[in-house]
């Protein structure tokens, strides 16, 4: 249905500084693919072929943790539980944890092994004792995928093994390393583990800027010959999370030097401003037809925006809402649109929703405003 739309704009003169120094272009990268993406705000920052489909490698094995992690929040499965080794897991060729045929092997370790050594064998147990094969856990994989909005990636296995239905996107991996972050923040401490130690054997994390860069606390490697060396990391300084994705690098020293370059890109040329929280007013609209005449609106999530550096004077907010809000309206309904703008450039974009719920009013109020909305 057509909407007749009006537009309340309101300029936020949100700073006072005078002065804005020049932005350099992003950084030109030794990669097939990569992202900078501001983890409050979810902004991309920098890209080069953010959607081309690549494969991922071990970068998969992001996807194999989430699930686990989901199952682990809903108490489907303990940290404590044993799982079973299958002979298949065992005989996983690639990296590996060094587990054994026929052991029972704590979930706690099965998941460490996945996260810190890139373990094959512990991602296909993994995958095997929560959803009985890998071919089932894959479905789990790609409808998880979905469910968070990566809308380029498939899943074949758990590992990210070589298989010509695998693939993925640096902007997906970004978006992934984000809602893992977002909805696991305990689960995730797991990403920074410098080294593991099983059966007497230890070995290293694979992401060697935790060994570098103190600011970084994950996320995960991966490489294959037909991926390349790839690299999704994610760093904090202060209040600001950055998230960094490379794909397709030549050598791993390139993957290492290309995610520091993205990462110290975006913390020294972007600033990240939160604007404003769920469930806050912001404001109010006009209602027709109601027991009230206005309805208070606010976001419908904690908002922010992230945007060159000395550019908060320059934002401004536009709020798009509907022209004929009728009643009854629901607590929490979409009633319209914020666009954060800076320059008069649309940046950032958050739905509008009700604070409250609107009855209608009398059969008389109805009827004027019957007769207002026809004007």
């Amino acid at each position: 249905m057509y909407r007749h739309l009006y537009s309340l704009i309101i300029s936020a003169i949100i700073g006072n500084l005078a002065y804005a120094s020049p932005i350099p272009p992003a950084p030109n990268l030794n990669a097939k693919a990569y992202v900078l993406m501001d983890f409050d705000s979810g902004m991309i920052l920098a890209s080069s072929n953010k959607d081309l489909t690549l494969p991922p490698a071990s970068i998969t094995k992001m996807m194999t943790a989430y699930i686990a992690f989901t199952e682990l929040k809903e108490k489907n499965i303990s940290l404590n539980e044993d799982v079973l080794v299958s002979k298949k897991a065992w005989k996983t060729g690639g990296s590996k944890m060094f587990i054994e045929v026929g052991k029972q092997i704590k979930f706690k370790d099965i998941l460490q092994g996945v996260i810190t050594v890139s373990g094959n064998d512990a991602s296909v147990a993994l995958a095997e004792h929560i959803s009985g094969d890998e071919n089932t856990f894959a479905i789990y994989m790609n409808q998880v995928a979905k469910n968070i909005g990566l809308i380029n990636t498939n899943y074949t296995n758990s590992t990210g093994l070589p298989n010509d239905s695998l693939y993925t996107t640096a902007e997906d991996i970004a978006l992934l390393s984000r809602s893992l972050i977002s909805n696991f923040p305990n689960l995730y401490k797991l990403y920074s583990t410098k080294s593991f130690k099983f059966n007497d054997i230890k070995q290293y994390s694979r992401n060697k800027l935790l060994f570098i860069d103190d600011n970084v606390d994950g996320i995960k490697t991966g490489f294959t010959n037909a991926a390349g060396y790839c690299l999704a990391s994610s760093a904090k300084r202060g209040n600001r999370r950055l998230i960094a994705v490379v794909m397709g690098a030549p050598t791993p020293d390139i993957r290492i030097q290309s995610s520091r370059t993205l990462l110290e890109y975006g913390f020294r040329f972007f600033e990240t401003h939160k604007l404003f929280k769920k469930d806050t007013e912001i404001s109010k609209a006009r209602v027709y037809g109601g027991e009230k005449s206005e309805v208070k609106f606010g976001v419908d999530r904690d908002s922010s925006v992230t945007i060159p550096r000395r550019q908060k004077k320059n934002l401004k907010y536009q709020y798009v809402i509907d022209k004929q809000l009728t009643a009854p309206i629901n607590e929490n309904e979409t009633i319209g649109f914020m666009h954060v703008k800076l320059n008069d450039e649309i940046v950032q974009t958050y739905k509008l929703t009700a604070l409250e719920s609107v009855n209608e009013g009398s059969l008389y109020r109805r009827t004027v405003d019957s007769l207002l909305m026809d004007l």
